[in-house]
């Protein structure tokens, strides 16, 4: 949650998010119009791009050399995109293609995966778990989890009664949340034996398209969005658990025997009584527009950001302690050039740190190398078949170093 990557008409742009009053542009190509989709490995050079001049067609860049390193052409479009640094993994309606990052070579192909027209998919950005969550059925809520690292089925979670909207991974692939179409319901399981940790209620009263769903990186807040004008975020804690021993008392008595009483009703009653509501909520000033949010730290406190498809990121102050109302601090516009919108109401101005478009922009000292030897147009065209081996890239992957990548957290 440190960088925004956005696809335009007239191309892309990468922006860096570490402060809130500054905006920072790293990157714009207008090589390629009409990007629909854009992913950049975490804060290094390696950028997937997908346009819909070419939609059955994936390519990798290493925009700081301003060279291609790689392009790959699929059997039908391509809907969604998903990398870590281990792992690319690209979605098409009925399959799947999962590469090893390091030399672009395909690993697997998961071929005839129930339809999944919008290439919903989510693969943990902890490369030590790389688990890779998919829809295993075009009718109900069941989720199919596979291991991106040993090539096999990991295990299958019934996860709703209705066809799935959302999956995303927390920060180390431990956990898993979930929303069906209808949207109301939000659950949490464990990775990888897919045990069910928390169910939370987003709303009763209407059905609504979950656009954006995402974990915190300390796991700690879980944010979920739709086409409605509410933002919701969920804090992930067991009540029960985190009190300390009361003195035996009537109304602490009646309350277990509450909560043991839920063990003997049907499991839709049950499911209800140990419902959390949201814990903090925002009320955009726009209704039906997509958009997708990430809770990310930046210049030390925790902030709800919030990126619309007219082109405007929203940053919200959160409480972690006593949550409620989330205030907009700013507004930036992406679409212009770089210039900020105002927030009068609470402007603030803290000492802004070296910027990485700064950094960026200084003169590289690595000299600019040649584009490698990418994919035949036609490779993998037909279902199932056999990449010869002479069509992959003849090298690894080549970022400037390993500092490319981010560090690794234990």
């Amino acid at each position: 949650c440190s960088s925004l990557a956005i696809g335009t008409t007239t191309g892309y742009r990468l922006f860096s998010l570490s402060s809130v009053e500054q905006l920072d542009q790293v990157h714009e190509s207008n090589e390629i119009p009409d990007v629909y989709i854009v992913e950049r490995l975490f804060s290094s050079s390696l950028v997937v791009v997908v346009s819909h001049a070419k939609p059955q067609q994936m390519n990798v860049y290493h925009f700081k050399k301003g060279t291609e390193i790689c392009n790959y052409s699929y059997s039908s479009n391509i809907l969604s995109i998903r990398l870590n640094r281990q792992r690319l993994v690209v979605c098409l309606e009925e399959s799947i293609y999962i590469h090893n990052i390091k030399d672009m070579k395909l690993l697997k192909t998961i071929l005839d995966t129930p339809s999944n027209t919008t290439g919903l998919c989510a693969l943990s950005i902890n490369h030590a778990n790389s688990y890779l969550a998919y829809p295993g059925s075009a009718t109900s809520g069941e989720i199919a989890l596979y291991d991106g690292n040993t090539l096999k089925t990991a295990c299958t979670i019934p996860a709703h009664d209705g066809p799935l909207a959302a999956l995303t991974f927390n920060s180390t692939g431990s956990k898993l949340a979930s929303a069906s179409e209808k949207g109301t319901v939000i659950r949490v399981f464990s990775i990888p034996g897919g045990q069910k940790l928390y169910e939370f209620r987003r709303g009763m009263k209407r059905y609504v398209n979950i656009s954006s769903l995402v974990f915190s990186m300390d796991s700690q807040f879980l944010c979920a969005s739709s086409n409605t004008e509410t933002v919701h975020i969920f804090k992930l804690e067991h009540l029960t658990d985190s009190r300390p021993e009361e003195p035996p008392t009537w109304s602490g008595y009646m309350g277990k025997m509450f909560q043991a009483a839920t063990n003997y009703l049907p499991a839709q009653v049950s499911g209800m009584m140990n419902q959390d509501r949201a814990f903090a909520t925002v009320r955009l000033n726009i209704s039906g527009q997509r958009n997708i949010c990430a809770l990310s730290t930046i210049q030390k406190l925790p902030r709800l950001l919030v990126t619309t498809s007219d082109g405007h990121l929203y940053i919200y102050n959160l409480d972690p302690q006593d949550g409620g109302e989330c205030v907009l601090i700013k507004k930036h516009s992406l679409l212009g050039s770089g210039r900020m919108e105002e927030n009068k109401e609470n402007d603030l101005r803290p000492p802004l740190p070296q910027s990485y478009a700064a950094t960026v922009a200084r003169q590289s000292t690595v000299p600019s190398t040649s584009t490698m030897p990418g994919y035949s147009e036609d490779g993998g065209a037909l279902r199932g078949e056999v990449i010869p081996e002479h069509e992959f890239a003849t090298g690894p992957v080549c970022l400037d170093d390993e500092n490319e990548f981010p560090p690794v957290s234990i």
